[in-house]
């Protein structure tokens, strides 16, 4: 018998393309309201309550009254803001925090997009012990505009696009605390996003001197990756590449649930540049939704999940 899935907030870009994933997997019902009841507290909570899992797809305020809603034994991912460094809730990083863990929770976080690319770059190492927990970390990332949430998807779509749009220039993004929590650091980071006019796709970057090394170089960082990682299905950790030139973003990404770690060294030692590419809207979003429900579920984390590299 297949499981219920409500998703509450199922008209905004992740949660549609969660229901549209698992319309195609048979271990799952979608629960589904009608329009006019998609507001509807009282259907909502009939809907939360009756269904054996519940994503919230939903602004942080909302889906903390989705979860005051829940009375019975429906488990829940969460892929707002909310709960991502809550008591009480798994972050929803298999990788990061295994996989038992996860499948064994009743309310799970989902991670953001960006920390994703952040904390898997930074969270291994900083446990190793091969680069300092309170280090002034800086993050530089790029995404398809969807991942700058509802208001930018509009005025991206409602106007020429930039080729190019910084944002969060003032600091104080929501992503900070989360960033800082689960990588296991003593501050938050310096974080600068930006837009692309591509829809979906990510590039997230931490650059590191060799003062950060604490003693190791970038051969050491990346072979470190390479051992945490060891296995995983969905996370990549590449290669040594020194006749890479250039590091692509293609403008029409297809969808994704995978993730590629880069380490590049400088040609003196002077540095090293850590880089992950994913799909915001994949491992960044709806991808690991679906990671995080089927191991809930009692199934292999990369169940349904889309991991042929789309370029």
């Amino acid at each position: 018998m297949s499981a219920t899935v409500f998703i509450d907030g199922a008209a905004g870009t992740t949660g549609l393309e969660i229901a549209e994933r698992l319309a195609e997997r048979g271990e799952f019902t979608v629960v589904t309201l009608p329009d006019h009841a998609r507001k509807d507290d009282t259907a909502r909570a009939e809907a939360l309550n009756d269904s054996d899992f519940a994503i919230l797809c939903l602004p942080d305020e909302a889906a903390v009254a989705a979860v005051g809603m829940i009375r019975g034994d429906t488990r829940v991912i969460d892929a707002s803001t909310a709960h991502r460094t809550a008591d009480g809730w798994a972050y929803g990083f298999p990788e990061l925090i295994g996989e038992q863990t996860v499948a064994e929770a009743k309310m799970v976080a989902n991670p953001g997009c960006y920390p994703t690319g952040f904390l898997a770059l930074v969270a291994p190492l900083v446990r190793a012990g091969l680069i300092p927990a309170d280090w002034p970390y800086a993050c530089h990332a790029v995404s398809g505009y969807s991942g700058g949430g509802k208001a930018l998807i509009e005025r991206y779509e409602a106007a020429p696009a930039p080729a190019f749009r910084a944002y969060g220039l003032h600091g104080g993004h929501k992503h900070l605390n989360e960033m800082k929590v689960h990588g296991g650091l003593q501050r938050e980071p310096i974080f600068s996003p930006a837009v692309v006019p591509a829809f979906r796709g990510m590039v997230v970057e931490v650059a590191l001197p060799a003062s950060a090394f604490l003693g190791s170089d970038a051969d050491a960082l990346r072979d470190a990756l390479s051992a945490f990682y060891e296995g995983s299905p969905i996370v990549t950790v590449m290669p040594a590449q020194p006749d890479m030139a250039e590091l692509l973003l293609p403008a029409s990404m297809e969808p994704w649930d995978g993730i590629d770690l880069h380490v590049f060294g400088g040609a003196r030692g002077e540095q090293a540049r850590l880089i992950a590419v994913l799909d915001n809207l994949g491992k960044g979003a709806s991808g690991a939704a679906l990671q995080n429900l089927n191991l809930m579920a009692g199934l292999s984390g990369e169940t349904g999940l889309r991991l042929e590299r789309p370029f």
